[in-house]
């Protein structure tokens, strides 16, 4: 099957049937040996709470496990919890102001000690924590307590009925941690304690052994997991960093790796490389969008520490929504689509590019007008005063600096967007960083993608499910990264407005399904064509490969790739 056939038909099924397994592969835990991973952007903590970066939250989601997790559909499924709490199981009050989970019984941590209510709480706790900056704070967003009612069983309490109450506990972004382990980590100590961040006790189906920052993890099967038989491997090596075209080899020509992840390729790249006849590439779209980010707070080198990048320095030209929509109007998607992904791409204009309900009807940016951004930067007082090339107003030039992440389709991207914003009098300075460092949350880093030190950047990242709820609760004022939150925080671009936060209120108390459509697609549209803070390129469908000896694997875009890495095995073992 090639490419073309693979992403099309994952366009309209959005996921693969599950892998019905051939008699033979069950058996002993351990059984199939060794098993390779390869993610070009390497880990750097183990621990979702403290990273918003996807290498992380994947390679932790193999070790910490969340309540219930979202299957290739989309649909929630019991994991460490019983089963999912609805209204009609009363494990959801009638007014949809509780939500109460029961874990299984007998579950224990790797290190055999039982997994209790307590670490629920614990948890919640943790991410809640007032003088702690939470990267999934967003999950907890209208959560006003959480009670322990019995061993197996915790409340979580809602300031206003939840139509929607799986925030919390739900998908690998928000999974469970040992209380007892991170006991000493609350609020700002939670940086520090690198024991627990790169060595989590967990109840997934691998224990860590040895973690190396940006480097890579060796793990071994959790001999206390609670599915008997699995996982399969014996011991697991998770290798990060290099580049998509090293990992994409690794697996489809030389057969080193057996998944690759995140194959962020131009098509014929990925399509030579599938020749090689080690592996498959496999694919499907989900909401992963490659958008610009544009800074409201001045990322000045010349700035105090406390106020650089903070709300208390407003950018000195980003501000404009002027610029910002003349940037956005100079770039050519279609172009960027044909030239990074092909088939594996589509131009959008939405921050939440799918599911259908949610997805708004805006295609105003679809269609390149650099004359009309031009016009619209001249009546907005932005001129070339001096003959240099570059815009000015006030003695402010249009000069940007623009960063990503270093890989070969986002560098092409930054060529092509450097070129058009120049035909519009916009001077751009293109800086790339180890995807390692920049989807990383050191807070002693300059380089990271939350702290932001720069005036517009660029990447990709998705929600867990197929609900955006707590995904657009991220741009909730006061949800930026900031000094007191150890930068962390989701509000990546700082966007700030109180009409925005009454509508994210409205959504988390609507319970019909079209009306909360109706909302979501005005708060995508007011952080996208209403203000082009954030400033939407390419809905990038999932592409990732693996060898054709490795069984089990089903391709996940609403949870972590990793989701049932319990189930994958050998195949001819």
């Amino acid at each position: 099957m090639n490419l073309k056939t693979l992403l099309m038909g994952a366009i309209a099924t959005t996921a693969f049937a599950p892998v019905v397994l051939a008699d033979g592969h069950e058996g002993e835990r351990g059984r199939d040996g060794q098993v390779n991973i390869i993610y070009w952007q390497a880990p750097s903590i183990l621990n979702p709470y403290l990273s918003g970066g996807t290498k992380d939250i994947e390679s932790a989601s193999l070790v910490i496990e969340p309540l219930g997790r979202y299957d290739q559909n989309g649909a929630l499924v019991a994991y460490l919890a019983q089963e999912i709490p609805t209204v009609e199981n009363g494990g959801v009050s009638a007014d949809l102001t509780t939500i109460t989970w029961k874990l299984k019984e007998g579950l224990v941590w790797s290190d055999g000690s039982a997994v209790t209510s307590a670490d629920v709480k614990f948890t919640a706790d943790y991410c809640m924590h007032p003088e702690g900056g939470c990267a999934q704070g967003a999950k907890f967003d209208g959560v006003s307590s959480v009670e322990v009612i019995d061993d197996l069983t915790v409340k979580v309490t809602f300031s206003q009925p939840q139509p929607n109450p799986y925030g919390p506990f739900m998908g690998g972004q928000s999974p469970i941690i040992q209380a007892a382990q991170f006991a000493d980590c609350l609020g700002a100590k939670a940086p520090e304690c690198t024991e627990a961040n790169f060595n989590p006790i967990g109840t997934g189906p691998f224990v860590v052994t040895d973690f190396r920052p940006n480097d890579v993890i060796q793990m071994v099967a959790n001999e206390n997991f609670r599915e008997e038989g699995k996982p399969a491997f014996a011991s697991l090596t998770f290798k990060g960093g290099g580049d998509a075209t090293a990992a994409g080899r690794a697996v489809l020509e030389t057969g080193e790796f057996d998944y690759a992840w995140n194959l962020q390729l131009a098509p014929d790249v990925l399509a030579k490389m599938a020749e090689g006849g080690k592996g498959q590439p496999i694919a499907a779209f989900g909401t992963l969008v490659e958008r610009l980010e544009m800074n409201l707070t001045n990322p000045s080198p010349d700035l105090p520490a406390e106020t650089r990048a903070t709300v208390a320095e407003p950018h000195p030209f980003l501000t404009d929504f002027n610029v910002r929509k003349a940037l956005s109007m100079a770039i050519d998607r279609e172009l960027l689509v044909e030239v990074g992904y092909g088939q594996a791409g589509r131009p959008t204009c939405n921050l939440v590019p799918a599911p259908a309900l949610y997805a708004s009807e805006n295609t105003e940016c679809l269609t390149q007008d650099i004359a009309g951004a031009n016009a619209l930067l001249d009546e907005a007082g932005w001129v070339d005063s001096n003959g240099n090339g570059v815009r000015d107003k006030d003695g402010v030039e249009l000069s940007i600096l623009y960063q990503t992440s270093t890989n070969a389709v986002r560098q092409d991207f930054q060529a092509l967007i450097k070129d058009w914003w120049s035909q519009i009098g916009v001077e751009t300075e293109l800086r790339n960083l180890d995807a390692s460092v920049f989807f990383g949350g050191d807070p002693g880093s300059p380089d990271t993608f939350q702290k932001f030190y720069a005036d517009v950047e660029m990447y990709a990242n998705n929600f867990d499910g197929t609900d955006p709820q707590a995904y657009l609760s991220a741009y909730r004022c006061g949800n930026e990264p900031k000094p007191s939150s150890q930068w962390q925080g989701e509000n990546i671009n700082r966007f700030c407005d109180p009409e925005y936060d009454a509508l994210l209120d409205e959504l988390a108390r609507t319970g019909e399904l079209e009306k909360r459509g109706e909302i979501a697609k005005k708060l995508n549209d007011m952080l996208t064509k209403d203000s082009y803070t954030i400033v939407p390129l390419v809905d990038r469908g999932r592409v990732s490969a693996h060898a054709n000896s490795l069984g089990g694997v089903i391709l996940n875009t609403w949870d972590s790739e990793l989701w049932n890495a319990a189930d994958w095995y050998r195949i001819g073992n």
